[in-house]
């Protein structure tokens, strides 16, 4: 699969997702809560009508005869899991007929509710797909509202309904001007709409003794009475149900649906479906039925990757303050000066190669050489080296085969058994050299790690990159040493033992990411790797988000590879340090959530369209304090300035993404089992000493 097939397949899916989130949004997070308006004490524009309206033609006119001792129960913004089948089964126990108006999105959800209301015999009608009001809405949206409502009926029932009551509806006097436009243009395709006479209000919860009065008729005259069956808790509903039906019988009145309050059969209010029809609303019901599996997994999933994150900053904070404790605590003895040599393998690194060796050959270490592998460099590499006639410096020509050949033609030329190995655009101090090899003291450490700094911080891209660096790479190296577990010794600065090397057979081509490979071979071996915070190494960091992307792509691949690889040392009992430590550190944190990451993103885009900006900024808030807390501590270890985490907020949005990106077209490659070159960065040679 190419690369331009990989990302179209991923922004299929990410589209999916995307459409996924806005069915789910749009039918469930955009319903409005129950309530009536107030009625305008006689003066609405429909005021004196009688509340079942049609279409005449011109303008909406009363459908019903004057109600007579007739009472309509109808119960609106169900179907509800918990209320609707209580209220359904007081109305069986009291042989009470009722009209359900049900919310389409409802509908779609618990289609077996709906079909038992049907099969009981209580007659349905349209509250449109997600409560809204149908006047704020323009005329096409008021179609679809209404058309969603009834395909949702149709798949769940085989039959629509004619029937409609707007939300934030009530008695006539209380429509508006711009609602009665709303409700004749539904009228006018052959609906009938259904207001109130009474309006119990029990969305208000007032109180049992309170519905009970507002639903009771005070005349002897009937009509349709307004109760809810869904939109919240309907106690009191419930209750008043049980206490308002023997009453009103006691007075005479009986109990009708709407269309007999209408003088019209079941029939003449239902809509059969026609074949396609009823399959075009089983396919609505498939799709939000899809749509709200996906958005459930998705936030569980999110819940996962909070958590993960949290627990992660809370990881690395503790052991980081246990390294320094343990770090504060070593024994200060005589120094560890042992002969070393200095590796350096460079393929056309003319633009820094000249300083990276100047400051090794400087350092103020007393017995050391240094090794430059010209790996076929084309742009005159080797003859700078030459140029510098350096004392110590020792220069190697070979034809272009890699790296991890550099550096074994390196190791077999190195005349002793310490081997530091560092890439050709690093910078080291003097005393770094000192401070590397001190930890190879103990004969059980077979390797070192070095603080890796970014010299070229000046740009915006630079900056990011060096917060990366301190609360990323350095902290988990101080977590990795304290577990004794590290996975990497990175390739810009390291020291080996000799023998640990040739015990593990050197420096392996297979993976692109050698550093983590023959460090988690070397940590399989037996060996300790441990992690000298105060050996510095400053190297250049790529300066252009295409360079900064080939970079990161081929050490997440590497990764992978490396992983695979020595993924036995997941269950070999003797490999446990690094097999039950690193190794799943690794997979967990620098592989598996960076691909989970991005639901952090998704789901805020989902939150601000659908929950309300405020709970994505706090969100955010939140995130990003934790985030700055946890930096400011590492900043503080690493003894730099934290006023360079001002830059770490718009980290978040444009930084942090493409890292994702990374990772998902690594593990796509991975998957297809793709084989990749190495290929060095693009130097600038703009590599500076912080001081």
């Amino acid at each position: 699969m190419r690369t331009a097939a990989r990302w179209s397949l991923l922004a299929l899916l990410l589209t999916a997702v995307a459409a996924a989130l806005a069915a789910q949004g749009l039918s469930t997070r955009t319903t409005g809560p129950s309530r009536t308006p107030f009625a305008s004490g006689g003066r609405g524009i429909l005021s004196g009508a009688r509340p079942i309206l049609q279409w005449s033609g011109e303008r909406l006119i009363s459908r019903e005869k004057p109600p007579g001792r007739r009472i309509a129960l109808t119960f609106d913004d169900g179907p509800d899991p918990r209320w609707t089948p209580r209220i359904a089964a007081a109305l069986r126990r009291l042989h009470v007929p009722a009209t359900f108006f049900v919310i389409g999105s409802k509908v779609v959800r618990h289609r077996a509710l709906v079909r038992s209301l049907y099969r009981q015999g209580f007659e349905l009608g349209n509250h449109t797909f997600t409560h809204v009001d149908l006047a704020s809405l323009s005329p096409w949206e008021r179609k679809v509202q209404i058309a969603l409502t009834e395909s949702a009926l149709q798949g769940a029932l085989g039959v629509g309904s004619r029937l409609v009551r707007p939300p934030y509806s009530s008695v006539p006097a209380a429509v508006t001007v711009a609602q009665a436009h709303a409700l004749g243009e539904i009228a006018s395709r052959g609906y009938m709409i259904v207001l109130a006479d009474f309006d119990g209000e029990d969305w208000r919860r007032p109180g049992v003794d309170a519905i009970v009065r507002a639903a009771t008729p005070r005349q002897r005259h009937g009509g349709i009475v307004l109760l809810h069956d869904g939109g919240g808790d309907r106690s009191q509903t419930l209750a008043a149900v049980e206490r308002l039906v023997p009453r009103l019988r006691a007075r005479g009145f009986r109990f009708v649906t709407v269309s007999q309050l209408a003088g019209l059969s079941r029939a003449q209010v239902e809509l059969p479906a026609r074949e396609w029809e009823r399959a075009q609303g089983l396919v609505l019901m498939v799709t939000l039925a899809a749509a709200r599996w996906t958005t459930t997994v998705l936030a569980v999933l999110l819940v996962l990757v909070t958590a993960l994150f949290v627990i992660r900053m809370a990881v690395l904070f503790v052991l980081a303050r246990r390294h320094a404790r343990l770090v504060r605590a070593r024994p200060v003895g005589s120094r560890f000066r042992p002969p070393v040599s200095i590796v350096v393998p460079a393929f056309n690194e003319a633009a820094g190669i000249e300083r990276a060796v100047c400051s090794l050959a400087s350092s103020d270490y007393p017995d050391f050489e240094v090794i430059v592998i010209d790996d076929g460099s084309t742009d005159g590499t080797a003859t700078l080296v030459e140029q510098l006639q350096l004392p110590g410096v020792m220069l190697v020509r070979q034809e272009n085969v890699g790296k991890p050949a550099a550096l074994n033609r390196g190791l077999a030329a190195a005349r002793h058994d310490i081997v530091v190995m560092v890439d050709a655009d690093t910078v080291f101090e003097p005393e770094t050299l000192n401070r590397l090899v001190e930890p190879l003291r103990d004969p059980s450490v077979g390797a070192v790690s070095g603080n890796t700094k970014v010299g070229n911080r000046r740009g915006l891209l630079g900056n990011w990159q060096h917060i990366e660096y301190v609360m990323g790479f350095n902290l988990d190296r101080r977590l990795y040493d304290v577990l004794e577990c590290m996975p990497t010794v990175p390739g810009a600065i390291g020291a080996f033992r000799r023998q640990a090397l040739e015990e593990i057979g050197g420096i392996s081509g297979a993976t692109l990411a050698e550093d983590t490979d023959v460090t988690i071979a070397l940590g399989r071996a037996g060996w300790r790797v441990v992690y000298a915070e105060e050996a510095r190494a400053w190297t250049e960091a790529p300066s252009s988000l295409t360079a900064l992307w080939r970079q990161r792509y081929r050490w997440c691949y590497g990764t992978l590879q490396a992983v695979w690889k020595h993924r036995a040392a997941l269950w070999r009992s003797d490999e446990k340090r690094i097999g039950r430590r690193g190794l799943p550190y690794l997979l967990l944190f620098q592989i598996t959530l960076p691909l989970l990451a991005p639901l952090i993103d998704v789901f805020s885009l989902y939150g601000l369209f659908f929950l309300g900006a405020r709970w994505v900024a706090a969100y955010w808030a939140v995130f990003t304090a934790l985030q700055l807390a946890l930096g400011w501590y590492a900043f503080r270890l690493d003894h730099e300035s934290p006023w360079r985490l001002i830059a770490m907020p718009l980290q978040q949005f444009v930084y942090r993404q493409l890292m994702y990106l990374v990772a998902v077209e690594s593990l796509l490659t991975a998957l297809r089992g793709s084989r990749l070159s190495w290929r060095p960065s693009d130097r600038t040679g703009a590599v500076e000493i912080a001081r």
